[in-house]
């Protein structure tokens, strides 16, 4: 018999909540679906999905699909890992079938890739990482997790540093019209080149993961390759100025 709580069961509670609390009814929700072509999201399938109507077996008769969770959290303005994690609202969500659930943050920090999951335990009180093995001769599960959510540090990054280039580039350009502050301008520009620097230390990064790299504004690439500080320039492609 199936009776543990999922995902789905999450989200109907939260879609349920968010909806009310945004006073639409069911057929506004709907129609707000539709708008964004959602058409299978229909005033009956979100009673269904909300009420968690069960099979006699236990499980829930209507599923959320994750392409469901994007429209639902759209149309109800909420960020959609908010609906199926909802941190602050809930003491616990469910994991997998067969693990305990957790706190949501501990979850939500899995799907970032920014903690490894310990589904294993508790031992002695303390949930650890799986130890298996990824198949008969694979990688150790921990360290294949570790491996694959790799790019999940590395793009936040990128744009932190990104936003520290653009930053210092605007007191440079300020430092340019006090042009009596000599010092000034001199270590705004020097700020400015570090930060360069560090963005395309951060790049090569990223491209020896194997990893496309987002756009930049075309100054930023001509600044980089004007100060060879990229080995390759050829990793990045310029976009329009902002």
């Amino acid at each position: 018999m199936h009776n543990h709580q999922t995902a789905s069961d999450t989200i109907a509670a939260q879609v349920r909540r968010h909806r009310s609390r945004r006073g639409m009814t069911r057929e506004q929700l709907a129609a707000e679906c539709e708008r964004l072509g959602a058409t299978g999201l229909t005033y009956a399938a979100i009673v269904s999905i909300e009420s968690g109507r069960r099979k006699p077996d236990g499980s829930r008769r209507r599923e959320v699909t994750v392409d469901e969770l994007l429209v639902l959290g759209l149309a109800l303005a909420v960020p959609p890992l908010l609906l199926v994690l909802p941190l602050g609202s809930e003491q616990q969500v469910p994991t997998v079938p067969d693990r305990d659930p957790r706190d949501p943050y501990t979850v939500w920090k899995w799907w970032t890739g920014e903690e490894t999951p310990t589904l294993g335990g508790p031992i002695d009180g303390r949930y650890v990482p799986e130890t298996q093995p990824i198949g008969e001769d694979g990688p150790k599960w921990s360290a294949a997790w570790a491996e694959s959510a790799y790019p999940a540090s590395l793009y936040p990054e990128f744009e932190r540093r990104r936003q520290a280039v653009h930053r210092a580039y605007l007191r440079a350009e300020a430092a340019d019209k006090r042009r009596t502050d000599k010092k000034g301008h001199t270590e705004a520009w020097t700020d400015y080149t570090q930060r360069l620097e560090e963005l395309a230390y951060h790049i090569e990064d990223m491209a020896r993961a194997g990893l496309q790299i987002p756009e930049l504004r075309p100054d930023l690439i001509e600044d980089m390759q004007g100060l060879d500080i990229l080995t390759d320039p050829t990793i990045i492609h310029p976009r329009g100025t902002e």
